[in-house]
């Protein structure tokens, strides 16, 4: 029955491949910045193609297509540093120990890593991303509808709202006399 977490493996091997997908979208999204920056022509640009659908005989500024590209470009980040949490810190916890120990790599959090501390790194990185997200709303806010802006975020507290309350139950676990004794045992 043990040995079932091994099943988990191409789960965490497909998450690699995603990784491999948001570096290539990195780098598109990049390439089209560069475009757009050196030609001076937004056309190369995805965010100013989805200004075009938005404000009908409008084009923004080319400061605000670069702000939009740069954020486009964090939100790419922001979900691959998710990618590599889930990936490195669910395989720790769930299905085999990577055994980093005195390695120059070894990132800080995962020496300390279980699952409920994992949540709460999750719950935070998704208030980031929602946070970039929202920040591009807002930007674009004379485009956008209110009711829009209002649903993004009305889920963007939501989120802050369910960090809080893992981070407060994960408090709540780690000072339980069972989390006490289990640290004593090891």
């Amino acid at each position: 029955m043990f040995a079932s977490r091994w099943l988990q493996l191409p789960l965490y091997l497909g998450l690699i491949v995603a990784q491999g997908v948001y570096v290539w979208q990195f780098l598109v999204e990049l390439w089209h910045l560069i475009q757009t920056v050196v030609t001076g022509d937004p056309g190369h640009s995805p965010v100013a193609a989805s200004f075009a659908k938005l404000a009908e005989n409008e084009t923004p500024s080319m400061d605000v297509i670069v702000m939009l590209s740069v954020l486009a470009l964090i939100d790419v980040v922001m979900i691959s540093n998710l990618l590599i949490m889930v990936i490195v810190g669910g395989y720790e916890t769930f299905v085999s120990r990577i055994n980093l120990n005195g390695h120059p790599d070894e990132p800080e959090w995962l020496s300390h890593v279980n699952a409920n501390v994992l949540k709460v790194k999750l719950g935070t990185a998704i208030i980031g991303i929602s946070s970039v997200h929202l920040l591009q709303t807002f930007i674009q806010a004379r485009w956008i509808p209110d009711n829009k802006i209002m649903w993004q975020t009305f889920i963007h507290l939501a989120f802050v709202a369910s960090a809080i309350g893992l981070a407060w139950i994960d408090r709540l676990l780690s000072h339980s006399p069972a989390e006490r004794t289990r640290d004593l045992v090891h």
